[in-house]
This record gives C-alpha cells, structure tokens and sequence, in this order.
C-alpha cells in the first residue's frame, strides 16, 4: 500500500507543495532563514540541512502513523474499507483485515457510533470530534475522523477515505464521573436535608385551604434555601411564612432550617408580624452575617377578613378575588434579614372569602433575560385564571411560569385559599360577641350569653358546661386584672369551640400555682385544665386577648 499517494491529499499538504519553488526544496515557512548562495555555499547548506533532519516528506505516511502510541485507522470509499490499521489500534481492538468494510469488520466503530460520522465527514470533507466515548470493553476514547484522498478527487482515479485517530482517555473520563458522582452525593444531601427542615405535613386551620410546592433547581444546580411554613397561633388565627435564604448548597440549607426553627419559636409568642421580623433580623446577624435571607411573615385572623402582614425584603403577597382580580401587596418592604438598624412595619391586604392568596420565592419570576417586575406581572396574569384547589393552584402557576424540572433556581410556592361557605358547610361556622359593660353585674349576663349561645349551636351538654365555666373564669380575670373596653366572644368552627376575651389592659395573665389558703389566682389554671389548650397575645390598639379552645367531638 502506498501510503506516500494518500498522506499527498492530507489537509494542509498541498499548500505546502505549493509553497515550494522551482529553485530551492526548502518551503516557504521558512524562506527567512534562506541565506544567498557562495562558493562556500554548498559545504553551509550540508551542515544546515543535517542540523535540520529530514523533511516530513521524505517519510512514507506508513511510518509516521504506525509509530504513533493511539490507534489509527484510514479506511477509503462509502462503505468505509479498511486500508489500514496501525500497531496501536491492533492492539486496543484486535487485527483488522484490510478492503472489509468498517460495519462489517469494526464493531468497535459503531460502539463509538462513529459510522454516521464518518458519513459526514466523507460528504462535508471537514474534520469531526466526538469526546469521551466509550466502547463496550469500558474504554473511553476521543475520536477525530479526518477527510482525506488521493490523486484528483474529480478524476478517475480520485478516492475519498477517513482517518480515524483516536484517544484514550479513559483515565479522565472515570475521574470526571467520579466527580460527578460526588456532585451528586453532595447535591442530594443538600436536597434531603432542605427537604427534612421544610415541614412534611403542612398543617390546615378550619378557615383556611392550604397547600405548598418545593422544587429544587435542575440537577447542574445546587439546593438553595427556599422554605415555607404554616403556624397555627390558636383562637382561630394562623401564621404563613415564606422565605429565601441566598446562595446554594448545604451551608443554605442549614441556615435556612435555623431561621425557620426561630419562626416557630418566635410565633408562638404570638407577636405582631413585624416584631417576629425583627427578632429573626437580630438571630440572622447571629447565625452568619454574610448569609443574606429575605422573609414574608403574615398572619390571618378570621375575625378581621384581611392579612396583617411585614416583610424583609421579599417580593409581595398576591391575592386574587373571587372575580379574579389580583392585587399585589403594596406597603413598603424592609432590607433582608441580618442587616440590622431597621424598623420593620406591618401591613395589611384583604382576604375575603372566595380569595386566593400567593406567597413564593424569587425562582418563581425571576428570569436573567427580563426584569423580575415582569415576571411578577406574568405570576400575576396566571393567577387570576387559576382556579381549583390550593395543590392544582400551586402546579397550575409552576406550569405557566415555565418552571420545569431543569429549572436553574430553586423554587417554593405556598398557596392560601379563604374559601366562600354556603348551605351546610356554612351552618358549621358561627360568631357571637357580647360587650362587657358595667362593673361586677357584667360576669352574669355573660355566663347567661354563654349559656344561651351553646346551646343554640347544639352542643352536648358537658361540651356546654365547659364552655360557659371557661367564659365565667376569663370574664373575671379581666373585670379583676383588666380595664375597660371589655368584649366576650364566642366562635365555632366545624373543628373547634373558641372563647376569648379581650380587655384595654396589656398585662399578659400566667399560670400559677395557687396556694390553698389563696382565695384568687386559680382561673387561668381552671382554664387550662378543662380546655384543649390557651393563650394570650396583646392586641394591636393596645390590651390583650386572652382565649382557650375546645376540640369538638367527632
């Protein structure tokens, strides 16, 4: 085989014949060190040309590929027959019989899926590269095909072929998969424990639907901090929290659980939303002041028919009516957690029934190609047709903003649904309220409102007594401790009897031991004793509510 006749047609070798002249075998690259002959000149030309070596030419293109230490093959025609195999691709796959075609004889080939390749290399003549391929036998290899031919491709004895130079670079290609198999350790480590510290079982208050999503960014992306939460504080009202710690990975995630565990604690003080933020803004700072974390902390009452809500930085609650009109939270937000040095304020935005609220993590509208306003336009455009329950809400906006499981950015949606009641459902929620007016003569009339309205409401006649005892002891610990406007109310829901008692006072009452010579001091203890639970908060204007619930039977 003459393979001198196929390197003449290799890429770049006819410009180098070209470059040559009539009068001198040197080429033009290196026209520069060409010196004017002499009579001397023909002993300077014999050192430089032994100082040089001998030209590329002048080696037969069987020999530079066979000395190569990667497997070469040259293979001519469209099905691709064996011209040549060198020593080291003899040795990586076996002997090859030469004028096989390469389906026939290469199943190695079509293990790298390089006979379509091949193809179009043949038709485009321009080299191709495919990287980090592997065979059956384990190897990975990096192939190179490159068009070459001999004598005049137009003429009749032209002859297109392929030569395949191929690398083995499996050594590489088990660290990168190495690597990537630690990527995806860490990754899912991070994803778990974002997934432990978010809550497992949103709770559902009796006025409210609920639901939540949590989609962490693609698989190349770390975990964030993204995390949401629903606290019941009792006498009917609940706490919605949502918030983004920034940055990604373990470190995120870890923050993100501190700040969230610090929520619950703080909301079961039982605090204005403002006051919670700005007790996290405090333990922020603690846990890592280089970690910047945004916060929305609202809570609704379903005595007021509205969210009263604060924010750290976080992009605004959505709330969309009955009718499908979309109003943003507009009251202005504070810096992120941690900064410290600002007062945070509360808000508030209506949540009627029928109303759907939205609360969510930048992953949601913010794209790299458009302003995060127009992405909270688009959310805002996607949940006034949104309807269904929370859970078909939340995958309904996930689908319209785009968000896929290649998502580049972690993502938490909490959908909060006030729903309308009507006929039977409604029948199971009701509200009575009694002002205390007066001194002493107000606990009568009040135990009688008491008993008058349970048993209206059907209750069992223990569930009756318990509730008008509980009312009798509140009603006087806060005509004895408290000052005037004084109110009792009384509201059941299809779970739940809630009694509460607001006065002017904002001296929050405790449980103590009384001791038995003490005549006062035992109605909080009586309270807590024959009721499922209690507590006590102080009011925005001032005083304080103190309440107890019952669970209902069945």
């Amino acid at each position: 085989m003459n393979f001198t006749r196929w390197s003449a047609r290799f890429p770049g070798t006819q410009r180098r014949a070209a470059a040559r002249d009539d009068n001198s075998s040197v080429p033009a690259a290196r026209a520069e060190s060409v010196r004017p002959r002499t009579a001397a000149g023909a002993a300077d030309d014999t050192s430089e040309d032994s100082a040089q070596g001998p030209s590329p030419e002048a080696l037969s293109a069987g020999e530079l590929l066979g000395r190569l230490p990667a497997p070469v093959a040259l293979l001519h025609g469209p099905e691709h027959r064996i011209t040549y195999v060198n020593a080291a691709y003899t040795s990586a796959f076996g002997p090859r019989p030469s004028g096989v075609p390469a389906a026939e004889a290469m199943p190695e080939l079509a293990e790298l899926s390089l006979l379509p390749l091949m193809d179009q290399v043949l038709r485009s003549g321009t080299p191709r590269t495919v990287k980090s391929r592997k065979v059956l036998a384990g190897n990975s290899y990096t192939v190179t095909c490159t068009p070459v031919a001999t004598g005049d491709p137009d003429g009749p004895d032209g002859e297109a072929g392929v030569l395949v130079y191929a690398t083995d670079v499996t050594d590489h290609a088990e660290a990168a998969e190495r690597l990537r198999a630690s990527e995806r350790r860490h990754r899912e480590t991070a994803v778990t424990l974002q997934r432990s510290l978010l809550p497992q079982d949103l709770e559902q208050p009796d006025d409210l639907r609920i639901a939540a999503t949590y989609q962490p960014g693609g698989t190349d992306a770390a975990v964030g901090g993204d995390w949401y939460d629903v606290i019941t504080l009792g006498a009917g009202r609940t706490a919605l929290v949502i918030g983004d710690v920034m940055g990604r990975g373990v470190r995120a995630a870890a923050v993100m659980g501190q700040l969230r565990t610090a929520v619950r604690a703080y909301a079961r003080l039982d605090l204005p939303p403002h006051e919670v933020l700005q007790l996290l803004d405090v333990l922020a700072a603690e846990i890592d002041a280089s970690q910047i974390a945004t916060c929305a902390y609202a809570v609704h009452d379903p005595n007021e028919g509205h969210l009263v809500y604060a924010s750290a930085g976080h992009l605004p609650i959505l709330v969309c009516d009955e009718d499908g009109t979309v109003h943003r939270a507009e009251d202005p937000t504070g810096p992120p957690l941690g900064t410290g040095g600002w007062v945070h304020t509360s808000g508030t935005i209506p949540l009627p029934p029928g109303s759907t609220a939205v609360l969510y993590t930048d992953g949601l509208v913010e794209r790299r190609s458009e302003d995060i306003d127009e992405g909270v336009a688009a959310l805002e455009r996607a949940l006034s047709g949104a309807k269904g329950s929370p859970q078909v809400v939340c995958d309904r906006l996930i689908r319209s903003l785009g968000v896929t499981a290649e998502h580049d950015d972690d993502v938490a949606v909490l959908v909060v649904q006030h729903p309308a009641r009507t006929g039977a459902s409604a029948e199971l929620f009701h509200n009575a309220s009694l002002e205390l007016l007066g001194g002493i003569e107000a606990a009568p009339r009040a135990r009688a409102f008491a008993t008058g309205v349970l048993a209206s409401w059907r209750f069992p006649m223990e569930l009756c007594d318990l509730g008008v005892l509980a009312a009798s002891e509140l009603v006087a610990n806060s005509l004895q401790h408290g000052t005037p406007p004084m109110r009792l109310g009384l509201r059941r829901t299809d779970r739940r009897l809630i009694i509460e008692v607001t006065d002017g006072d904002d001296h929050l009452p405790r449980r103590r031991r009384a001791e038995p010579a003490d005549e006062a001091g035992r109605g909080i203890s009586i309270v807590a004793t024959i009721a499922t639970s209690w507590g006590s908060r102080r009011t925005p204007g001032g005083g304080k509510a103190v309440w107890c619930e019952f669970a209902l039977p069945g």
